[in-house]
């Protein structure tokens, strides 16, 4: 299976920006669907944004939709998540997803903290 490492996470304030980044190693990730899925303290894990493998297709969840940009890199095996105009509301730990029609991935995520 891929293993993700994920980076780029930290403390902004409301009206910032940040990039993630979901490296992987083990396997290309050119062949999978990516996606980042978040979680806040107390809450479940939902999806944010996904790329299919060939990049040509995303998709976004409603309340991000604008102001996050899911894209990929298959060169560098990363898959980065740019966001802007970052809310309080964003802060969670932000997770990678790698999954292909056998096996599903996950990275051990990334603390985003976004202060009012």
């Amino acid at each position: 299976q891929v293993q993700l490492v994920e980076s780029g996470g930290g403390l902004v304030q409301a009206g910032g920006s940040l990039r993630l980044s979901c490296a992987a190693s083990g396997r290309t990730l050119s062949n999978y669907e990516m996606a980042w899925f978040r979680q806040a303290p107390g809450k479940e894990r939902v999806f944010v944004a996904g790329i299919r493998p060939s990049g040509d297709s995303t998709l976004y969840t409603d309340s991000v939709e604008g102001r996050f940009t899911i894209s990929r890199d298959n060169a560098k095996n990363t898959v980065y998540l740019q966001m802007n105009s970052l809310k309080p509301e964003d802060t969670a730990v932000y997770y990678c997803r790698a999954r292909d029609s056998l096996y599903v991935s996950w990275g051990q995520g990334t603390q985003v903290t976004v202060s009012s």
